[in-house]
């Protein structure tokens, strides 16, 4: 496919993302307050979007997958209702009967979902099932974002046992093609820059399958959500602190005695500053993994959040003047296909970034306690052949 040819369908890839996007089409609701001043006089109903639900609407979590709206009747996947209360024990249902929302004047800015079942739905920034007995509820509802999380690693097993396939039946002296050949230079890429430098040749073989699998499941579920309609996984703080504390686990599992030596009783260090420097020592220790989720998590947002304001600002300048939101569109669509274009390397890079840092923290707990031995012997090694 020609450059010419791949611009034209991301313009086409964006203009119908912003045009079909449910959110665009919203209208907002007119408030009125009943005061004694009140005249009987209407004000006329003003139309446009409202950004923060479009934003928020977009990447938060959901109990159905929406695409857009067909004039008033939303296009949909409905998602598995799964919920458990004490008082009222299991209960599965489809989300569609949640269908019909509308705004609470005692709660503004809230949007309630019609009752089922004792339950109905709160959204303001991210969607709550409520119990109508006020009983403590427990969702564990197929969301938009689990139904994401399934779809990418039915394709990462797709794509890895495909390439396993071809090297069964192939072996090692066919050259690779097609997923093969990608998915051997992501592994050795993986290898060669990450697990080696950080966790030795010795002992890297062992952590390979983790971080590959860390690296691919972050790196797919980045791309999946910059498609039109897609679900923000990654962008969701409570997946990025999951695979974060896997990390922390396997870290504090695998550490020998030389790590904990050092973080519990620093060599080489007066009595008086081991009390001000293992706390910390001990808090820098937790503080990994929350750098860990807030990287990946903050990126992830950011992005989505930028495209969705930048395709946005045609339709706020349409409401100031159809001119000027016609104007509008070849700016904001060529810089949402410019965000499109790094978003698509900040995909790669921040999955990069969280696996390498998984080797690191990884590495410094395994390291050898002979191994800053043998970099001092390398040193005087080199002095005296120098010298």
């Amino acid at each position: 496919m020609s450059c010419k040819s791949l611009f034209s369908l991301l313009i086409v890839a964006f203009g119908a993302f912003g045009f079909v996007n449910p959110s665009f089409a919203q209208t907002t609701e007119e408030t009125t307050t009943t005061t004694a001043a009140t005249t009987e006089e209407h004000a006329p109903e003003k139309k446009g979007i409202n950004l923060t639900e479009l934003v928020f609407g977009h990447v938060s979590d959901s109990h159905e997958w929406h695409f857009f709206e067909l004039g008033e009747k939303p296009v949909a996947i409905p998602l598995p209702m799964i919920l458990y209360s004490p008082t009222k024990g299991l209960d599965i249902f489809s989300s569609h009967h949640f269908e019909e929302w509308h705004r609470d004047a005692a709660m503004p800015g809230v949007q309630i979902s019609n009752e089922h079942n004792g339950y109905h739905i709160e959204k303001m920034m991210k969607e709550k099932v409520i119990a109508e007995d006020g009983s403590k509820v427990y969702d564990l509802s197929i969301t938009k974002n689990v139904l994401s999380m399934l779809i990418s690693v039915a394709l990462i097993l797709w794509i890895m046992l495909s390439v396993a396939k071809k090297y069964k039946a192939g072996g090692a002296t066919k050259a690779p093609s097609g997923f093969q050949n990608a998915t051997e230079t992501a592994i050795l890429f993986i290898r060669d820059e990450v697990a080696i430098p950080n966790l030795g040749k010795k002992k890297y073989i062992k952590y390979m399958p983790m971080l590959l699998t860390v690296f691919f499941f972050i790196w797919i579920n980045n791309l999946l959500g910059l498609l039109p309609g897609g679900a923000n996984f990654t962008g969701n703080i409570a997946v990025t602190l999951c695979l974060s504390l896997i990390s922390f686990f396997v870290m504090m599992i695998r550490a020998n005695k030389h790590f904990w030596g050092h973080l519990l009783n620093p060599p080489g260090v007066p009595l008086g500053i081991k009390f001000l420097l293992v706390p910390i020592e001990i808090i820098s220790m937790f503080i990994k993994p929350v750098a860990l989720t807030i990287r990946l998590f903050a990126n992830m947002l950011a992005g989505h959040i930028v495209i969705l304001c930048v395709i946005s600002m045609i339709f706020i300048f349409a409401g100031l003047s159809k001119f000027a939101g016609i104007g509008f569109v070849p700016v904001s669509i060529a810089f949402a296909i410019f965000m499109f274009m790094l978003e698509l390397l900040v995909a790669a890079i921040q999955a990069f970034i969280f696996t390498n840092l998984t080797a690191v923290f990884i590495g410094s707990a395994i390291e050898e306690a002979h191994h800053a031995e043998g970099v001092d012997h390398e040193h005087n090694d080199a002095i005296e052949i120098i010298a």
